[in-house]
């Protein structure tokens, strides 16, 4: 019998890979039992990269998210993971360091064990900070390597990057393989030389599906070495997610590892319980492409998180760019034709901007310049006309040493903008800012939360945390989730009467008692306006005012815990006695 392989059930990034938002808290409290019953996990993914911002998004508390998926796992003696991309942390573009440890402090604080620390230039730089921040912490510091494939991107080239990261003290090392187009044979040969020198450290392999490459690969680390396996499960395993927790575990014990048993009643359940997640509302951000496997992806390298948003962007300006052609006088070029010379222009553009790894954020800064520049090029014009600054940030140097060398034209280019290039250390050219964080929060007389929790969602997502408090961020998603809604029905047939007859159906209508004006809210920091669809009210709270010719201000109460599907009398609207105020869908969905 060979040796034992574990399984982490990557949740959080089955999502991110799929679509654009992450489960709610109280859909998170209904599955990690199921995940537990299962009894094949030894670790699960919780939360990280984009998933503290896009509960933000949806205007929830990314902090009661993390705390409610967490604590069920941990008392089944599960470990929890985050994603953390170094000195990005968990956003997009540079965090002070005073707010890099405290989101250590925080997260193990919030019951996360282990951090997957990584850098999308593989700069060891941006990693070692973050492993001793982790350790002060308490946290496991899981470093880790971004796998591309690449002439520069070798055996040797990502061996030499693990032993610096493990002398300065990461007792885990991660394949991050986010595109899926490491090569298995080459992915072995690392793992062996990971393990000869370092025997003592433990390999967990990350692996996505999309070009097909994933179980091949699996197969290739378990047999040099591998420790943990990253898996995925129905319905949101395959495609360009990850394989699937029952082919990798079938695959293994065939090949004489140890490996643990799955529940399959339990699986069945959970599979069902994530199925009625994407039925309620998740479903209508994710693009149906991402169910499919590509081998086009060999080709470009992107991961398959990122093909979601570039086909978004596909569609957006197609129809822009066939105006164009029509206007040269030219045939009109397919979606098919786009997205392929789209691949050939990433192709194109990644060596020139020196083979970064293709992961977050600098995915999307080559995905930017490509569709940029294939923009440019159907006008007639010239390449690298369009860069934006976060991109020339990593072309400068201020993100780090990018694995390659740049292009002579690059070069050139950001010459004759008066740019200049450095080689220190990244972190140099942020300074802290977390004093300038407190003082907002005590201006608006904000908690800090628990453990300085809010503290630090205010200094990693300034902007998205605003509108959150400020209930911008709930009407935005609604408004967004109603749009979704809506557009697919119109896709299914139906026009916009019979969309809205349909709501009302489900809903039950508020009738005013006398004839007044209508007043949605009293307010003094704004101008009152009407709800916005999707607003939770209380059985026992004020729906809304109306203002009587007699001069009284009567209370109208929906009398029952509902959500607002219809808003029919808009601020200060003279309604009659029996008019439609609006239709409350009853729910016990507590938000």
């Amino acid at each position: 019998m060979k040796k034992e392989i574990k399984f982490s059930l990557v949740y959080r990034d089955m999502w991110q890979s799929s679509g654009k938002y992450q489960p709610r808290a109280d859909q998170l409290a209904k599955i990690a039992p199921l995940i537990v019953e299962m009894g094949c996990f030894a670790r699960v993914e919780t939360n990280g990269g984009a998933f503290e911002q896009v509960n933000l998004l949806y205007g929830e508390n990314p902090n009661k998210a993390v705390r409610t998926f967490t604590k069920p796992l941990r008392e089944a003696g599960i470990q929890t993971h985050m994603l953390d991309r170094g000195l990005n942390a968990l956003r997009m573009y540079p965090v002070p360091a005073d707010v890099r440890r405290l989101m250590y402090r925080v997260k193990h604080a919030q019951g996360v064990d282990i951090t997957r620390i990584f850098c999308g230039l593989n700069e060891v730089r941006n990693i070692i900070p973050s492993i001793k921040y982790a350790k002060e912490a308490g946290m496991i510091p899981q470093a880790t390597l971004c796998i591309t494939y690449s002439p520069v991107h070798t055996v040797d080239y990502y061996s030499y990057i693990a032993d610096q990261l493990i002398e300065a003290g990461a007792p885990e090392i991660c394949l991050k393989d986010m595109a899926g187009i490491g090569r298995p044979e080459m992915l072995g040969q690392l793992v062996r030389n990971i393990k000869d020198k370092h025997p003592e450290v433990i390999v967990q392999y990350h692996g996505h599906s999309g070009p097909g490459l994933s179980m091949a690969s699996i197969l290739e680390v378990c047999e040099n070495g591998a420790d943990i396996i990253d898996v995925a499960m129905e319905p949101l395993s395959w495609g360009k997610v990850h394989p699937d927790v029952i082919s990798v575990q079938a695959m293994l014990k065939n090949a004489g590892f140890q490996v643990p048993e799955i529940n399959m009643k339990a699986y069945m359940k959970a599979r069902s319980m994530t199925q009625e997640f994407i039925d309620d509302f998740l479903g209508y951000f994710i693009d149906p492409t991402n169910k499919h496997m590509s081998s086009l992806l060999l080709g470009c390298g992107l991961p398959g998180g990122m093909m979601g948003s570039m086909m978004a962007d596909l569609k957006g300006v197609h129809s822009g760019i066939n105006l164009i052609l029509k206007g040269q006088g030219k045939e009109p070029m397919s979606l098919d034709d786009l997205v392929v010379m789209l691949f050939e222009e990433v192709e194109y553009v990644w060596p020139k901007l020196g083979y970064p790894p293709l992961v977050t954020p600098f995915s999307q800064y080559v995905k930017n310049v490509a569709l940029m520049n294939v923009m440019q090029l159907v006008k007639g014009e010239e390449r690298w006309t369009m860069i934006d600054n976060h991109t020339w940030d990593m072309i400068l140097g201020k993100s780090g040493k990018l694995p390659g060398a740049l292009a002579p034209e690059i070069i050139e280019l950001a010459k004759s903008k008066g740019y200049e290039f450095t080689d220190e250390d990244p972190q140099v050219n942020y300074p802290d800012e977390l004093d300038k964080y407190r003082k907002e929060m005590d201006d608006n007389g904000w908690e800090y939360g628990e453990d300085e929790e809010e503290l630090f969602e205010l200094a990693m997502h300034d902007r998205q945390y605003r509108d959150y408090k400020s209930g911008v961020a709930k009407k935005r998603f609604m408004d967004d989730l109603q749009r979704a809604q809506d557009a697919a029905m119109v896709k299914s047939g139906f026009d916009e009467e019979t969309i809205r007859k349909y709501k009302r159906t489900k809903a039950d209508p508020i009738i005013a008692p006398d004839k007044g004006q209508i007043l949605w809210e009293v307010s003094v920091e704004g101008p009152s306006i009407a709800p916005f669809v999707g607003r939770k009210y209380q059985h026992d709270e004020v729906f809304c005012y109306i203002s009587t010719p007699w001069g009284e201000y009567e209370k109208i109460f929906a009398n029952f815990t509902g959500r607002i599907v219809e808003v029919c009398a808009q601020q200060g609207a003279v309604v009659n006695k029996g008019d439609v105020i609006a239709y409350l869908e009853r729910t016990e969905f507590t938000a």
